[in-house]
């Protein structure tokens, strides 16, 4: 049986927590960015050029690109609230050069717009996919199987209070749901065991509404279980399932899928693309982008039914999609270097791709 631990929930003012998170910016950052220099040698910021980064995060690659040559104007794109005080700050460290943008993938558009930016104007577009430090490392935000907090996984915190939790997709969702969820997104080989588990839960108290309660079900489950990551450091049970439950949550694989066609519309001819990845799901859609082997416009194998943010996307703008636009970079994905993954743990997972747009 597995322990349940009584959480008391308290409303945490995001913006305060922003505030506190930027005010130790210089001395402690947050998130180490991965494989700077191979971002640095392929995407090639010159002097004067328009660099977008689609994933700004606490701005890592951002303030390297800024560093590596004058005058270059960065638009900075990030959907989490804390990532913005980070745009703000590099703002005020490189003045008239950083444009802050808050928003998801898929608010880009109009995010460009209000700044007269048009497609076909950029050098540069810079996908660093996934979660960043600074979000598995605060407990409030909910993303971490190793720390308590509520059950959340929100990237975009609070911008968009109706949009449900992580415990809210498992308060309300079918068993043969939440399967599928944990099996499509996850990967993981029990999710037929989670998923009964969790529906079971409901009749033993009200719902699962944090992280360790979350993580000690799954565990229970897979008690016997011993996994071990890339590292082959002993890996939690429930990490899997963590990693499916904040894709559903935040749509990711379809923002992915538009972020990389709004990549193509905005880039110059001869724009550099640079994504990185971190598990296959995202790497299959970067690979199908620079194949153009894209067989639809959604990436989601499953219905955003306890969503409200699903997209649909305009069959005209994605024409020219379904065709290769791209020319690779590089022969073979690049990997971080051993000494990299020995100073950085977590970046032991990420694959590297590059291209230049052609058409």
């Amino acid at each position: 049986m597995f322990r349940i631990i009584k959480y008391v929930s308290k409303t945490t003012n995001l913006r305060l927590l922003c505030t506190q998170v930027a005010y130790d910016i210089q001395v402690n950052p947050p998130h180490t960015p991965v494989m700077v220099q191979e971002v640095l040698n392929y995407l090639k910021p010159q002097p004067d050029r328009v660099i977008l980064d689609m994933t700004f995060g606490a701005g890592g690659h951002s303030r390297r690109i800024l560093e590596s040559a004058p005058n270059i104007k960065l638009l900075a794109l990030d959907r989490d609230p804390v990532a913005f005080d980070y745009m703000t700050k590099l703002n005020e460290d490189y003045p008239n050069q950083v444009i802050p943008l808050q928003g998801r993938f898929s608010e880009l558009p109009d995010l460009l717009k209000t700044h007269n930016i048009h497609q076909s104007s950029i050098d540069g577009v810079l996908f660093d996919f996934g979660c960043s430090s600074m979000q598995f490392d605060t407990a409030e935000r909910g993303f971490s199987v190793s720390k308590d907090g509520p059950l959340d996984m929100r990237m975009d915190g609070n911008r968009f209070p109706d949009n449900p939790t992580a415990a809210d997709i498992l308060a309300s969702a079918t068993e043969e749901d939440i399967y599928k969820i944990i099996k499509i997104y996850g990967e993981e080989k029990q999710a037929r065991k989670i998923a009964r588990a969790i529906v079971e839960a409901r009749y033993l108290f009200k719902r699962l509404a944090t992280t360790e309660e979350l993580a000690d079900l799954v565990d229970s489950v897979c008690e016997e279980e011993y996994r071990l990551d890339k590292l082959q450091r002993r890996a939690h049970n429930a990490t899997k399932t963590f990693q499916a439950l904040r894709i559903f949550v935040n749509n990711e694989l379809n923002e992915i899928n538009y972020g990389l066609i709004l990549a193509r519309k905005y880039l110059k001819l001869g724009g550099r693309l640079v994504a990185i990845t971190f598990h296959s799901l995202e790497d299959t859609i970067v690979k199908r982008h620079l194949l153009g082997n894209l067989v639809q416009n959604m990436a989601n194998a499953l219905p955003l039914k306890y969503s409200s943010h699903a997209l649909d996307i305009n069959k005209g703008f994605i024409d020219g999609a379904m065709e290769s636009n791209w020319k690779s970079l590089h022969k073979h994905v690049i990997i971080p270097r051993l000494e990299e993954v020995e100073d950085n743990p977590r970046s032991r997972s990420a694959k590297l791709r590059a291209a230049v747009r052609v058409k």
